[in-house]
């Protein structure tokens, strides 16, 4: 999804105040920063920006 949406993958990059995502080998794709990933604030930027190409796993619930 992301790749295939021009812009979307600077456009998440920008959102994430917690710098979850970088940029990918290329200026269509995304690379988590996994050493941020405990950082994230639950604030649903990304999934605005990308409902379909973005998915948030909450560990802590079953």
């Amino acid at each position: 999804m992301v790749r295939k949406t021009n812009g979307l993958a600077a456009r998440l990059i920008e959102v994430c105040p917690v710098n979850i995502f970088k940029a990918g080998a290329d200026a269509s794709s995304v690379v988590v920063v996994e050493d941020n990933v405990d950082e994230c604030t639950l604030c649903d930027l990304c999934m605005q920006a990308c409902a379909d190409g973005v998915k948030v796993v909450k560990l802590y619930e079953s």
